[in-house]
């Protein structure tokens, strides 16, 4: 697993850099951030969490990803968060520094020519859990001084530990190591932070779930668009194929080139939320 993440990074991280941006004191409470060229206003953001194992990975993984170039290409200036990391901080930490990042942008938007009424928040492994996290528990947030809809919306790229007991009980040797050490062995703490137990109202205003054809991934992407549902939030959940790690770092890697299937869906998604 660590070497793959490490083929991950070296492989994305060739494209241009954005503008750095401190949120907070940590080094690795950085951001990066690239401009959109507009002529008819404030651009659009798109927030990308990088995934990672909540150990690993930081704010570069999206430099040279078509994620940013088609983004810009698409009139969207486009951010990339970094966080703290698992063991030096905690999984909450993660996603306060997550809701810390967007309060950040928020309030630079005049600066940084981006409309704060038009954010996204996209993640990606778990990155994905973090967004969605974020997107359902509205603590984060407040606590950042924003509403449940300074987000108008969640794209999830294959997450998983979106329900953490039923992940660590039911996602095999793999990962359940990482996910002990992530999420520890308290069932109240684990459930405090699985984002389908939290999809009761508020929540971020609409959701994109997409997945491979992971067993997993695929059982928890549906569980949480229905506990959305349920709540009165839509989510729509689509899947896309591919298996293991390949098709894991294939919906984050290709996403953005246009004959990747996932391409054209989150395009939709992003032109009904920004238009």
């Amino acid at each position: 697993m660590k070497r793959w993440i490490e083929r991950q990074q070296q492989q994305q991280q060739s494209g241009p850099a954005g503008t750095d941006i401190a949120y907070g004191a940590d080094p690795l409470q950085h951001l990066d951030f690239w401009h959109a060229t507009r002529t008819d206003g404030a651009a659009p953001l798109v927030i990308f969490v990088h995934g990672g194992g909540w150990e690993r990975g930081d704010k570069s993984m999206a430099r040279g990803s078509a994620k940013v170039s088609h983004s810009l290409e698409r009139g969207y200036a486009f951010a990339s968060v970094g966080y703290r990391l698992v063991p030096a901080a905690t999984v909450e930490q993660e996603a306060q520094d997550v809701a810390d990042a967007i309060a950040t942008l928020v309030r630079q938007a005049p600066t940084l020519g981006i409309d704060p009424r038009r954010i996204v928040l996209m993640g990606h492994s778990a990155g994905a859990h973090l967004a969605a996290l974020v997107g359902t528990d509205p603590r984060y947030l407040e606590r950042a001084h924003l509403r449940a809809d300074a987000v108008k919306g969640v794209i999830l790229l294959d997450g998983a530990a979106y329900d953490v007991p039923r992940q660590i009980a039911e996602g095999g040797s793999f990962m359940h190591d990482r996910y002990l050490e992530a999420f520890g062995s308290d069932p109240a703490r684990q459930k405090a932070l699985s984002p389908t137990l939290y999809a009761a109202a508020p929540n971020a205003p609409s959701f994109l779930i997409l997945h491979v054809a992971r067993e997993d991934g695929t059982a928890q992407s549906e569980a949480l668009a229905a506990a959305l549902r349920k709540a009165g939030t839509p989510a729509e959940v689509r899947g896309f194929e591919g298996s293991g790690l390949r098709g894991h770092a294939a919906i984050n890697r290709q996403l953005g080139e246009k004959d990747y299937p996932a391409t054209p869906v989150v395009d939709a998604y992003l032109d009904r939320l920004f238009k």
